[in-house]
């Protein structure tokens, strides 16, 4: 089907051409007739480069300014303010309208909060996971939760606090690096394992990019992930990361190698002596050697 709107990609380098000969004193009617256009389409090509400078001139975009059922702007006005107001999502943002009175479908809804960037999306690049099931915890190993701790330098560079903890013990590990992906997380999880006196049976993670197919892959242990934007399927160690902060991070130079003193030392301190509610009242290694003492 021929349409009168180009896609020609190369069409903003012809434009640029054209409106580049006319600069050098070729008339519009020559210039038309060597591209195959109009002197009237010359000029405005002339004309645009003159406001955006003599570089390809782009083409604009084909879709339509205005529908004739689009919602009108005082009715846009009260989704986008109902949103900075209530903090909702779209569904409540809807029904809130209807009570008010105000008619409109909740697909409108949805495109004016996406147009005016309000529309929470889920990632393209986030990929399925099946779901495997929580194991019941009772024993050291049977279910450990491991995260990363993103540390601000400036705007540009960050320092990552990769930690680890056993959900029966809360027995924990962690380490500094200037660098985050899935090979330097398989690392920390193989010294982890090897720090730690007990196997490690499942290991459970969000979905960051550390924790991907090929982590998973090579890992050679049972793994899951927590369900999506459900951060209390990892309570644990989201706990620990505040407390890692408080108690130590904040109060150490941000740079790996200072970092990661003092986390060796906090960690001792930790495991060894700092008593845990959660336990009652133990330490990671107390209960541990209590735990051994009583299998044995």
């Amino acid at each position: 089907m021929y349409m009168s709107y180009t896609t020609n990609p190369h069409m903003p380098k012809v434009r640029q051409d054209a409106a580049q000969m006319v600069k050098r004193g070729f008339s519009p009617t020559v210039v038309g007739r060597k591209f195959g256009v109009g002197s009237s389409t010359i000029c405005k090509w002339v004309k645009k480069a003159k406001m955006i400078g003599y570089h390809p001139i782009p083409t604009l975009s084909s879709r339509p300014k205005h529908h004739p059922k689009e919602l009108n702007s005082d009715l846009v006005w009260k989704i986008f303010q109902q949103r900075l107001k209530t903090k909702r999502c779209a569904e409540v943002i809807h029904r809130e309208l209807n009570i008010q009175g105000i008619k409109t479908s909740l697909s409108s809804v949805k495109r004016t909060l996406d147009r005016t960037g309000l529309l929470k999306k889920r990632s393209p690049w986030k990929r399925f996971h099946p779901h495997v099931d929580r194991p019941e915890v009772l024993k050291a190993g049977d279910l450990v939760e491991i995260d990363t701790i993103h540390l601000m330098i400036d705007k540009k560079t960050r320092i990552y606090i990769f930690v680890l903890i056993d959900v029966f013990s809360r027995w924990v590990y962690a380490r500094a690096y200037s660098q985050m992906n899935s090979a330097l997380m398989l690392q920390f999880v193989r010294e982890a394992q090897t720090e730690a006196s007990f196997q490690f049976q499942m290991l459970q993670s969000d979905h960051g990019p550390e924790f991907g197919k090929w982590f998973v892959s090579q890992i050679k242990k049972s793994h899951r992930y927590t369900r999506i934007g459900k951060p209390n399927d990892n309570s644990h160690i989201e706990r620990f990361n505040r407390t890692i902060q408080e108690e130590c991070l904040d109060k150490v130079e941000r740079n790996e190698e200072a970092l990661n003193r003092a986390i060796k030392i906090y960690l001792e301190y930790y495991n060894n002596e700092r008593l845990h509610m959660g336990i009652q009242f133990k330490t990671p290694v107390q209960l541990l050697m209590n735990y051994v003492q009583a299998i044995g």
